[in-house]
């Protein structure tokens, strides 16, 4: 089942009278329960792919369908609510609000989908313990590794159960056990929960953990690789690309 799918994508940023294209013409389908890295120089267009995958930035022309509806020209409240609902975002920087405790990081998405108080508090626990963070719900950030507030960021981002994860550079700021142990995180939620998980990476050691590798440059898919690894190796005869 196709997830995501677009069409002649373009992003086009302008500075004045210049104009930069960001994504030219991409073509692309992402199916349920792949696992896909996203690799490239930087300025090589993938962290903008990345923006408009997770609906927080609109394609200056083309397509972008999302479960099979064209999200390309929505307003912006409803991308907000089809963000909220559908896609799970894990970022680099961790993102997670200072003197919050863990627990009331994971909860504030759950805030915003109006989730009874209770099941706001029963959910972000487990999603902790699920994480490795069970004893650690009560923490403040500045209490933890940078290990334990990604696995806290890939808690919240698990929050209103959304069936995309879209994670930015994951591991950017992780040394090497730490990024193995985040990794096999997100391996566990494609394998077991059946999340659709796609990773933003310019390491090719994250990369290998994923079914699928597509490597940008200029704002081009050059290369589109099935690893063997997973369940992306029966969706397609061959790759797809532009």
């Amino acid at each position: 089942m196709e997830v995501i799918k677009v069409c002649n994508l373009e992003k086009i940023y302008k500075n004045g009278n210049i104009e930069v294209k960001a994504l030219k013409g991409v073509n692309l389908t992402i199916h349920q329960g792949e696992f896909v890295a996203i690799m490239g120089a930087s300025g090589s267009g993938k962290s903008t792919l990345m923006n408009v995958l997770g609906c927080l930035d609109k394609p200056s022309s083309g397509n972008y369908y999302l479960d099979g509806e064209d999200v390309s020209r929505l307003r912006d409240d409803e991308l907000s609510y089809i963000r909220n609902r559908k896609i799970g975002f894990v970022f680099q920087s961790f993102n997670l609000i200072p003197r919050t405790s863990a627990l009331k990081n994971v909860e504030l998405p759950m805030v915003y989908g109006r989730t009874a108080k209770q099941e706001r508090r029963k959910r972000a626990i487990s999603l902790l313990t699920d994480v490795g963070l069970g004893d650690r719900y009560n923490h403040m950030p500045n209490e933890i590794s940078g290990g334990q507030k990604q696995r806290v960021a890939i808690a919240r981002a698990l929050a209103n159960e959304p069936p995309i994860i879209l994670a930015d550079e994951p591991t950017g700021n992780l040394d090497s056990k730490s990024s193995v142990e985040i990794m096999e995180i997100f391996t566990d939620l494609n394998r077991n929960r059946g999340n659709t998980v796609i990773i933003v990476t310019h390491e090719p050691d994250i990369a290998e953990f994923t079914d699928r590798v597509i490597t940008f440059r200029d704002g081009n898919i050059i290369k589109d690789e099935l690893t063997g690894r997973g369940v992306a190796s029966g969706f397609y005869g061959e790759v797809s690309g532009k």
